[in-house]
């Protein structure tokens, strides 16, 4: 029979297992990894609001994809056009830059995994008579890992030419030269820190579901079981 078991710690490691496969899937698809330098804005570039000139934008890089602005001279204005420049895997801009969307991507399909499987541990709590949580955890220390050597090469590939063009030419592996780093960047980051913090809360999680109390409902007969 299938008890429904649902506590405040499994259902925060639930939710937190959604949330980082989600802010990770998003990072490695956006493109504002690196912010290039200011491009000033042309003569016929004015803001209409204002009667001046706009401000300078600044293009962006990501992994496989950039931001930039193109001109529509019928119109005298500018658009910003976002989408990749590598239109397959060999066309992204540095080795480094591949090893990375490799590793991020394997990473990412785990968390995506344990995300969907974790919905699933309010009924489901064992597998072959392994804990569900501990098996999800270690899969997401695993991910964990892969992400930051991700992390750890995509500096590398600060040298390659596509970066040059946007970061200037005192641009090389680790120094952004005159870029930034964009939201993308420090999202992965922070997805990373918390899936390594999934990791060690999915053993609370397995606590927290077969604990005594929980015993105890199951013995009454209960099917849905709800504790704090």
């Amino acid at each position: 029979m299938c008890h429904v078991i649902v506590t405040c710690r499994s259902m925060l490691w639930t939710l937190l297992s959604i949330v980082v496969a989600f802010a990770e899937l998003i990072a490695f698809m956006s493109a504002d990894w690196l912010v290039g330098r200011a491009k000033p804005s042309g003569p016929e570039e004015t803001d209409h609001g204002s009667g001046g000139p706009q401000e300078p934008y600044r293009p962006t890089l990501g992994i496989y994809g950039r931001c930039t602005r193109i001109s529509h001279m019928q119109f005298s204005r500018r658009d910003t056009l976002c989408g990749p420049y590598a239109e397959n895997f060999g066309e992204i801009a540095s080795g480094f830059w591949q090893a990375t969307a490799i590793f991020l991507a394997m990473g990412i399909m785990i968390l995506c995994t344990v995300a969907f499987v974790s919905v699933f541990t309010m009924c489901v709590q064992s597998i072959m008579k392994k804990s569900i949580f501990n098996v999800c955890g270690l899969l997401q220390g695993i991910a964990g890992l892969f992400l930051i050597l991700g992390l750890i090469l995509y500096p590398a590939g600060w040298g390659c030419q596509k970066a040059i063009s946007y970061c200037g030419p005192y641009a090389s592996a680790y120094k952004l030269g005159d870029c930034s780093l964009g939201w993308a960047f420090y999202t992965a980051i922070g997805g990373t820190v918390l899936t390594f913090i999934c990791a060690v809360f999915s053993a609370q999680a397995e606590i927290a579901t077969s604990s005594d109390k929980v015993q105890e409902e199951i013995e009454e007969g209960k099917n849905l079981i709800c504790l704090l």
